[in-house]
């Protein structure tokens, strides 16, 4: 039952959350700075959610094949290479390593 609460009380947070946002001013959304963080918040968001899913396991810290697979993904990057070879390049330096037993 425990369980059917929580999904409850995260369907009315969801939806007050929602109902914020319709809610603030048009004029609100226009300030400069409401516009930078706007732009910026995805990606600190994505940025931190990259380094807690590549360098942590549970509680703990740890530096295994996940990272191998972001730098490869970050070479890439830097060689300009479309966002599948980004991504298959990634993949590709993870599963290798973990084949490995790294």
């Amino acid at each position: 039952m425990n369980v059917w609460i929580a999904i409850g009380l995260t369907v009315v947070g969801c939806y007050a959350v929602k109902l914020a946002g319709l809610l603030v001013p048009a004029g609100a959304l226009e300030r400069p700075a409401v516009r930078k963080l706007a732009a910026l918040l995805p990606v600190a968001l994505l940025a931190a959610l990259t380094a807690q899913q590549t360098f942590a396991t549970g509680q703990e810290l740890v530096l295994d094949a996940r990272a191998a697979g972001l730098a490869a993904a970050a070479v890439a990057l830097l060689l300009r290479a479309p966002f599948l070879v980004v991504v298959v390049a990634a993949v590709a330096v993870t599963a290798g390593l973990r084949a490995l037993g790294g």
